[in-house]
C-alpha cells in the first residue's frame, strides 16, 4: 500500500491534538477575558481552514494554470493544492476542524467552571449551544465564501504557502 495518507493524517492529528490539549489545559490558567478570546480565535481558526478546504474543491485549476504560466507567485504552490484537493480538504476540514472544535469545547467547558458554581450543566449546555452555533453557522458562511471565490482564496493560500518554500 503506496498511499500511506491516513497513517500521516492519524500520527499527524495524535501530535496536534496532544499539543493543542497541553495548551488547552495552560490556558485555563488565564482570567475570563483572555479565555474568551481564545475560544473565538480558535473558532475562526477551524472556520477560515474550512473556507480553504472547501475552496480547493470548487477551484478551477485553469485559473491557475493561467497565473502559473504568467509566472505569478504561489501558482504553483496553488495547483499543488488543487491537484491534492482530496488530501487538503481532508486535512483543513477534518484534521484542523476537528480539532478546533474539541480545544473549543475543551476551554467553554474551563469558561463554565471558572464563572459559574451552581448550575453548571445548565450553563454547560448553553456554552456548548452557543459554541456550536458560532461554529456551525461560521462555518455555513465560510462554504458560501470558498465557493464563491475558491480560485481567489487557493491562490491566495498558494502564496503564502510560496513564502515558505524554497
Amino acid at each position: 500500500m503506496k498511499d500511506n495518507w491516513t497513517l500521516k493524517v492519524f500520527i499527524l492529528t495524535f501530535i496536534m491534538a496532544t499539543l493543542f490539549s497541553f495548551i488547552t489545559n495552560y490556558l485555563g490558567k488565564f482570567n475570563n477575558v483572555i479565555l474568551i478570546l481564545c475560544i473565538l480565535i480558535v473558532i475562526l481558526i477551524g472556520i477560515i481552514f474550512d473556507i480553504i478546504g472547501t475552496s480547493v474543491l470548487s477551484c478551477d485549476i485553469d485559473i491557475l494554470h493561467s497565473k502559473a504560466s504568467q509566472k505569478l507567485k504561489g501558482a504553483k504552490q496553488a495547483i499543488k493544492l488543487v491537484k491534492n484537493a482530496s488530501q487538503v480538504s481532508s486535512f483543513c476540514n477534518d484534521v484542523i476542524g476537528d480539532i478546533c472544535g474539541i480545544i473549543s469545547g475543551s476551554l467553554i467547558a474551563i469558561l463554565v467552571i471558572n464563572l459559574f458554581t451552581t448550575n453548571i450543566s445548565l450553563f454547560n449546555v448553553l456554552g456548548a449551544s452557543l459554541l456550536s452555533s458560532l461554529t456551525v453557522g461560521g462555518k455555513a458562511l465560510g462554504k458560501k465564501i470558498a465557493i464563491k471565490n475558491s480560485n481567489d482564496i487557493v491562490y491566495v493560500v498558494g502564496k503564502l504557502l510560496a513564502i515558505f518554500s524554497k
